[in-house]
């Protein structure tokens, strides 16, 4: 079962909208509502056998429930599903769901699928059938009319569908198999929940969703942007874009440092040898680029940074008094993704990891994965994400390492969430071969959950590198390897961080913290010098050197989510003030230039809003500006 979110000391985020007030209804998902999966699964079902009544020749191949709802891949010759297509399988749907029709399971050998199979004429079942390993072979009935292969588990009969909580969405394109060299089928996705209410909240957030899209606000506020001409997947950070990245990556670097890490830096690629020596060329090629050769010598573009930290950790002799040993990194990484599954920030095809890498002590492996969690929750809550779902995924089948060494780590971890007091979901069976870990999803500002964070214990890398430790009696011991991110990638992080605020970032991450407006050319003169100024101390300051009315000034501003605008007239350059609008905290009114510069800058530093340092003059915070005389107010 999935865990409920935690909910920790909250930071200063953007203003409360009905959608993020509407975030705090939570949603079952499939993870906690088996009767949401069992609705979700059996509606995939319907929705297939609804689709072979109206296009007796389509195919069906896989159709499983998925976080939000269902999808069914059909093979569908010489028809494109339409809209109107979709409407018509919703009603035949409606009357499958109506007829309240038994799901019934039946176990079948192997022998007797392949002949019910080859009877249908379905030879994308045949290749279903291949795939599944296991005896006997079970198969799913929807009254008499229908089956198909399948574990479960569904409802009892169709009737326990509640149709109006039921919506088909879209068709897309999909690879049989995902390989572009096989049939191309249609997709059709749809959303399933447990009553009609969820379903209408649901379809709320989705609309909100994209009104925050990241590929939108990322366009519409400058920020980055998606070069077809140089290849898809790669990303190009613009001035406003990179000015939040890097302020993002200082406050990694400091953290990191003040937590005992050492920063590392590696190379972008390494001799193929290297991945052959981690086992990544074995596990992981289809997600690598294809080599290149350099004086006879295969090279390989790095699609993780741990082998590399393994080399330096190789590089010297380590006693275990040297143990613990943090080493972190943002390091960039190439992956290659098919271009159908390309998304934005989401996902590319070269990102930066915020790795890091912990060599210890068995002994130490505890304290050090509560260390990891203490740093999880500072940075992540520094951004606002305060509310998380932890899951601890336990030994595989297929795994590497000793009973004992499984048995400590899996020890280690949990007892870490319950040091931390952090409520956790197990998934039994669900590590990676090499050792156990702990994953958090953050919870975003209109309820939508994120994979960020992981921890994992890794055996594997330390036998295949070779790497020792000198143990306190002389013998030569093996290190455990603690591998962890937090924010899993700076692109996707940045996205989940760009839709969360909305594109309306607070005043410490904010592209443009001031922007200076002058209303006259003697003021301009003014507002160059005090941009220059303002940078020298750290702000992020420019100045608007367009021939606008003020009001158009000012709705620019709003409209690039600037964090605080200074309006500068005849008035504010003879008395040498500033009079401050904050994005957030409204007309904070009119300060000495030198007090409202030192505002800024310490409203930055303590990551809070300008407002709560510079105490509002002239009116309360959101108020009407104030008049001004002199020529500074007649362009209004």
């Amino acid at each position: 079962a999935a865990a409920r979110p935690l909910h920790m000391a909250a930071t200063d985020a953007a203003p409360e909208t009905t959608a993020e007030a509407q975030a705090e209804v939570e949603l079952p998902t499939n993870e906690n509502s088996p009767a949401l999966l069992r609705i979700r699964h059996t509606s995939a079902h319907v929705m297939a056998m609804a689709v072979q009544r109206l296009f007796p020749e389509a195919q069906v191949t896989i159709g499983p429930w998925i976080d939000n709802g269902f999808y069914y891949d059909f093979f569908i010759p010489n028809h494109q599903l339409s809209d109107e297509d979709l409407k018509a399988v919703k009603k035949e749907m409606d009357r499958i769901i109506r007829a309240k029709l038994p799901l019934r399971r039946e176990e079948v050998s192997r022998e007797e699928a392949r002949r019910r199979i080859e009877e249908l004429g379905e030879p994308f079942k045949l290749e279903i059938l291949d795939s599944i390993k296991s005896e006997p072979i079970t198969i799913y009935h929807v009254g008499d009319e229908w089956w198909d292969l399948c574990a479960g588990p569904h409802v009892e009969h169709t009737g326990q569908i509640p149709a109006k909580a039921v919506q088909l969405q879209s068709v897309a394109g999909a690879y049989w198999r995902g390989d572009e060299s096989r049939e191309m089928l249609q997709r059709i996705y749809g959303t399933a929940w447990e009553e009609p209410s969820q379903l209408k909240l649901y379809k709320q957030r989705l609309e909100e969703a994209k009104r925050r899209d990241h590929r939108v606000l990322g366009k519409r506020l400058d920020l980055f942007s998606i070069q077809e001409e140089a290849g898809g997947g790669l990303v190009f950070w613009h001035p406003k874009g990179a000015a939040v990245r890097r302020v993002i990556e200082d406050f990694w670097k400091e953290r990191h440092v003040l937590g005992g890490y050492d920063l590392l830096t590696t190379p972008h690629m390494a001799s193929l040898d290297l991945w052959k020596t981690s086992g990544h060329y074995g596990f992981y090629r289809d997600g690598m680029f294809d080599q290149m050769t350099v004086e006879d010598e295969e090279y390989q573009l790095k699609p993780m940074n741990c082998p590399f930290h393994c080399l330096v950790y190789k590089d010297a002799m380590w006693s275990y008094r040297e143990l613990p040993i943090r080493w972190a990194e943002l390091g960039t990484v190439y992956r290659y993704e098919r271009s159908g599954t390309l998304h934005g920030l989401f996902r590319v095809r070269g990102f930066t990891q915020d790795d890091a890498h912990i060599f210890c002590l068995p002994e130490q492996l505890e304290d050090e994965i509560v260390g990891v969690l203490d740093l999880t929750e500072e940075i992540l809550s520094t951004f606002g994400f305060d509310r998380y779902e932890v899951m601890l995924s336990t030994r595989p089948e297929k795994s590497v390492g000793s009973d004992e060494i499984w048995d400590r780590a899996t020890g280690a971890l949990r007892g870490a969430l319950e040091r931390k007091g952090w409520a956790h979901g197990t998934d039994e069976g669900g590590g990676a071969f090499y050792g156990p870990k702990i994953d958090v999803k953050i919870r975003d500002a209109i309820g939508r959950t994120w994979q960020c964070s992981t921890v994992q214990c890794d055996f594997n890398l330390p036998e295949r590198f070779g790497l020792e430790y000198t143990a306190a009696d002389g013998s030569k011991q093996r290190p455990i390897m603690i591998h962890r991110a937090i924010f899993g990638s700076l692109e996707r992080f940045f996205g989940v961080l760009v839709e969360s605020y909305a594109g309306d970032l607070p005043l410490w991450l904010a592209p443009v913290q001031l922007r200076l407006l002058p209303v006259t050319d003697k003021a301009a003169e003014t507002c160059e010098a005090l941009r220059r100024q303002a940078v020298a101390m750290g702000i992020r300051a420019e100045v608007d050197r367009g021939n606008n009315r003020l009001a158009k000034q000012i709705r620019t501003a709003e409209q690039e989510r600037v964090a605080v605008v200074a309006v500068v007239g005849d008035n504010e350059v003879r008395d040498g003030t500033l009079t401050l609008r904050a994005r957030r905290g409204g007309e904070l009114g009119t300060f000495g230039a030198a007090e409202a510069l030192a505002g800024i800058r310490d409203a930055s530093a303590q990551r809070v809003e300008a407002s709560a340092v510079l105490e509002p003059r002239g009116g309360e915070p959101g108020a009407e500006p104030p008049a001004r005389g002199g020529e500074g107010a007649a362009g209004l």
